[in-house]
């Protein structure tokens, strides 16, 4: 039996003033999925193993078509023909409704795996039409923000097309990423339901002009402008009520030096940007203290580079 094992990042994004366009690959978490090759085209998931402690039985469904580390591989094994269908075990280190991006992340992590398996492994384009596929069933909607960064690592931002264009943007030097989770789940549909279907025009500017602005940043290294520039003005005013605490959590990390701060993806995850190790540990206590003040007991938190790799091979055999 030939198998191979992937793991893809967790992810960050909206990034503040990137709505659905721009996010980054966090390395300190991320999900974990190992393909064995079997006889025939099925696809069967048989193992789940939930390192999180936060699924409740039966939240993750077995069916195939229903699961966003197996749906990519539907489509992929309809499209290339292998000859072969897989066995799945997926191991989940992403907390569902999370805003770390664990749907993206499990599709990602399976994909690779199966790539490693193909006669002639397709292009990382490829890879992310299909975890777009599987992006829409546990959305509802192709949203590549999570799946870019996941996949390709770095910082991402895609242009709009068909399919989306990514573009890898330098990531600075010394940048950290503080990235706290409360034990409190927060779907994407239920979390998009709330935002206004239009903008202000005055609004669209500012946050347009913060958006080509954090762009420089990273291309102009300047850490400082990267942090002036992370103000969401259209977004998270609409979500912030969704998640217990956050407007404590914000001023807290900021209390604490970090550059900025936002919510993660949609929820209910705060992520703060920090350029300094001893800043980053200060801001990762001052927000899960602002957490556990508003009333959320259970948090976890993470102090991480961005990774620059994004999904890889974990280990294969023939």
């Amino acid at each position: 039996m030939r198998s191979a094992t992937a793991f893809a990042p967790a992810s960050v994004s909206n990034v503040a003033v990137g709505f659905d366009i721009l996010g980054f690959a966090v390395e300190a978490a991320g999900d974990e999925v190992t393909l064995t090759l079997t006889e025939g085209d099925s696809v069967r998931i048989v193992e789940l193993v939930d390192t999180t402690g936060t699924l409740a039985p039966g939240a993750i469904p077995l069916d195939p078509a229903q699961n966003t580390a197996t749906v990519g591989l539907l489509k992929l094994i309809e499209d290339q023909r292998p000859g072969f269908g897989f066995d799945v075990s997926v191991r989940k280190g992403i907390a569902l409704g999370s805003g770390m991006g664990g749907s993206a992340a499990s599709a990602v992590a399976a994909l690779v795996a199966a790539n490693s398996l193909l006669e002639e492994p397709l292009p990382k384009e490829s890879l992310f039409s299909y975890a777009l596929a599987a992006e829409l069933v546990a959305c509802g909607a192709s949203h590549p923000d999570n799946a870019a960064p996941s996949l390709y690592g770095g910082f991402t931002l895609v242009v709009s097309g068909d399919p989306p264009r990514c573009v890898r943007l330098p990531v600075p030097r010394g940048l950290l990423c503080v990235l706290v989770h409360p034990h409190v789940r927060l779907d994407t549909r239920d979390s998009r339901a709330v935002l206004q279907p239009t903008v202000p025009l005055a609004g669209h500017v500012r946050q347009s002009s913060r958006l080509g602005g954090l762009v420089a940043a990273c291309y102009t290294d300047d850490l400082e402008l990267m942090g002036s520039c992370l103000e969401d003005v259209l977004v998270e005013p609409q979500r912030a009520a969704l998640i217990p605490g956050f407007a404590r959590v914000k001023a807290a990390a900021l209390a604490a030096g970090a550059l900025g701060a936002s919510i993660s993806g949609s929820g209910p995850s705060v992520f703060a940007l920090v350029d300094d190790e001893e800043v980053a540990e200060r801001t990762r206590a001052a927000m899960v203290e602002a957490f556990e003040s508003s009333g959320v007991r259970e948090v976890d938190s993470w102090v991480s580079k961005v990774s620059d790799e994004g999904a890889r091979l974990a280990e294969a055999r023939p």
